[in-house]
């Protein structure tokens, strides 16, 4: 008589655990992720590293993996509602796509290392962290949703201004750019696209209300995490094909409903979840290089 057994030995990394896991895993972590464009993925890397116990440079173009399979489901959701905003897309992409080639060299070279690659990662987050908190007590009327898209008003190398929900917004496309390269470049060590770091800073520097960034950081972030891969595979630090699948199917499913109710959330509330969110990982990463 057959047996099937729900304990699984995935191939490349050695982790040893139940198939529904990793699922259950990236469904809880996207789901709230959804809401602040964020996929999740900065908090899938201490769960692999700490939990599961992966923690060879493959790691991180597994978390890469997740992305490329799980984000798509949440960006067609934004762009089947119209919610999804291209020229914002393609400044942050013109960044994190160099950024993140630059990043991968970094990780298989000085921050192979895993100690010192914390460290990094957790004081990038606290320092974030930290101007979010601010944001929450010194701004008094947020942004409410509005289900007519962004009205473009300007875009080139120099700017870009819109309007929406009847506030006009405008940003530096350079500088952006800019930014997000230096964001690539930490989101390639940590394996995580660019996105997890770009979203909290466009709200909490720029004051860019999620509603109008998450569809953009979220494709940027599948984007950037392709090429990851990529880089990755042909470094000779391939992804865990399998493990990567199984943590998709979670996080595909997670960010297709959180990218659904996004617009009934209040922006404080998305405020607060990516705030705790940012504050967790950076505090444990930092305590743990001591």
């Amino acid at each position: 008589m057959l047996e099937f057994s729900f304990i699984i030995t995935f191939p490349i990394s050695g982790v040893t655990t139940s198939i529904f896991i990793p699922p259950l895993v990236t469904f809880l972590i996207s789901f709230l992720g959804a809401s602040g464009g964020v996929s999740g993925a900065f908090l899938l890397l201490p769960f692999q590293v700490s939990i599961l116990g992966f923690t060879t440079p493959s790691v991180s173009a597994t978390n890469h993996l997740y992305n490329v399979f799980s984000i798509p489901f949440g960006v067609y959701r934004y762009w089947k509602e119209k919610r999804f905003f291209l020229p914002l897309t393609l400044i942050i992409i013109l960044g994190t796509l160099p950024g993140i080639i630059t990043g991968y060299f970094l990780r298989i070279s000085f921050f192979k290392e895993l100690r010192r690659f914390k460290l990094l990662v957790g004081l990038v987050l606290l320092s974030i962290a930290i101007r979010l908190i601010y944001e929450f007590f010194a701004v008094k009327k947020e942004t409410k949703f509005s289900s007519s898209p962004p009205q473009l008003l300007t875009f080139n190398w120099k700017t870009l201004k819109f309007i929406y929900s009847k506030q006009t917004f405008e940003l530096n496309s350079f500088f952006i750019t800019l930014l997000a390269f230096f964001i690539g470049v930490i989101g390639g060590i940590y394996g995580i696209g660019g996105g997890a770091l770009i979203s909290p800073i466009l709200l909490a520097f720029f004051r860019i209300p999620p509603y109008v960034f998450a569809g953009a950081t979220l494709a940027g972030t599948c984007i950037t995490s392709a090429v990851g891969v990529i880089i990755f595979t042909l470094g000779g630090h391939q992804p865990d094909w399998l493990l990567g699948l199984f943590f998709g199917i979670g996080g595909a499913l997670g960010l297709s409903l959180g990218a659904r109710i996004q617009k009934y959330m209040p922006q404080r509330l998305i405020r607060i979840i990516i705030t705790s969110a940012t504050l967790f990982i950076g505090y444990k990463y930092v305590i743990s290089f001591f």
